[in-house]
């Protein structure tokens, strides 16, 4: 373990520890040290694979040569989370020989995260997981908390299962050759966490925007270690999502819609990322408690200058109509008796699951972009 390390604690029903620092990757016995059995998926990218995969697979053998390794690499981007590359997941796991105690790996942003979590929770009807983020998107957010899905047609993570990871283990160190567009996005979520229930943090992402953007280590240890204690202590209390951890999802029933429509980053400069797709959601869901006279313009500015700041954007791409948007937003699963069930705030810090909200309201925000 490197001295910088820190480490965050998850408690609940299956607690685990996410563990974050500089060097992790390389780090063996530390990686080794979640792995119970002797079998091995490493699930990764195209594009994170060239750059981890085979320092991890030496890592993991100098620490435990008995291990066999399989190792899974899919082609980068959303468009990769789908049931069918789930199902050469579940092929990759039958031709390695898992067994009960295997574990896979998940060596990537959080594409790689979802599918690697999904194909453990039904591999044998579940094995163990261990999350190994690349982005900063994955380190704040889908890493932790054990919601793992793939993506269909008709909406984003439909399909999917609770699997909590055996470990988080997050190497700060790849953010360096992080895209800066997939560190902006990543900052989207930090930022989230300052939204719904952290005011304080918010302010210090006011001040902080410019290390942040730079990429500066500890600014950026900071942020993931503060996000994480956040989501690890709603988690803990709401494992399964029955109240208080839909409010982890501000801007991401708008969000998810934009990306549906879109068709999940298909190629095309135009379509959002999953944090930018959230950051144009959290405008829109403050515009519309702005409208129910939930919280003040005052408070919807302050969040949108901020996500300027941090060179994201905030408005709808063009050319989505804000009737499809309305359709796709009734597939959200926090939705209940077909009724919209939304994510809004109160103002800085103080977001909200608010019932039953009417769909003429979404609408005109929508409309309005």
């Amino acid at each position: 373990m490197t001295p910088s390390a820190r480490t965050v604690a998850v408690s609940g029903d299956t607690p685990y520890t996410i563990h974050i620092g500089p060097g992790l990757l390389g780090q063996g016995e530390l990686l080794a040290r979640h792995v119970r059995g002797r079998h091995v998926l490493l699930l990764s990218d195209s594009s994170v694979a060239p750059l981890y995969l085979a320092g991890v697979t030496s890592a993991l053998l100098a620490a435990r040569p008995d291990l066999l390794i399989g190792e899974l690499v899919l082609p980068a981007g959303e468009a990769s989370k789908t049931l069918a590359h789930f199902g050469d997941a579940i092929t990759a796991l039958a031709a390695l020989g898992a067994t009960r105690d295997a574990c896979v790996m998940a060596l990537g942003g959080g594409v790689a995260g979802d599918l690697a979590g999904f194909a453990a929770a039904c591999w044998m009807r579940g094995v163990d997981c261990v999350q190994l983020p690349t982005s900063l998107l994955a380190m704040v957010d889908s890493s932790v908390g054990g919601k793992t899905a793939v993506d269909i047609p008709e909406g984003k993570n439909l399909v999917g299962a609770f699997h909590p990871p055996r470990a988080v283990i997050a190497d700060t160190a790849a953010l360096r050759t992080l895209p800066p567009r997939e560190l902006r996005a990543g900052l989207a979520e930090v930022i989230k966490y300052g939204a719904i229930r952290d005011p304080l943090f918010f302010q210090w992402l006011q001040a902080e925007h410019a290390a942040l953007l730079a990429g500066d280590d500890t600014a950026l240890a900071q942020a993931i270690a503060r996000s994480c204690e956040h989501k690890a202590e709603i988690v803990a209390r709401d494992p399964l999502e029955k109240g208080e951890r839909a409010l982890l999802n501000l801007g991401h029933t708008f969000g998810h819609a934009i990306e549906t429509e879109q068709g999940y980053g298909a190629p095309g400069n135009d379509n959002l990322n999953h944090g930018e797709a959230v950051a144009v959601g959290m405008v829109l869901a403050a515009r519309l408690s702005a409208q129910l006279g939930m919280s003040g313009d005052a408070d919807t500015n302050q969040l949108r200058e901020l996500l300027l700041r941090y060179e994201l954007p905030v408005a709808i791409p063009a050319g989505l109509q804000p009737e499809a948007l309305l359709a796709r937003m009734r597939l959200d699963k926090k939705n209940v008796a077909g009724r919209l069930r939304l994510v809004l705030w109160r103002g800085i810090g103080r977001a909200e699951v608010v019932a039953d909200v009417d769909e003429a309201d979404v609408l005109r925000v929508l409309a309005a972009g």
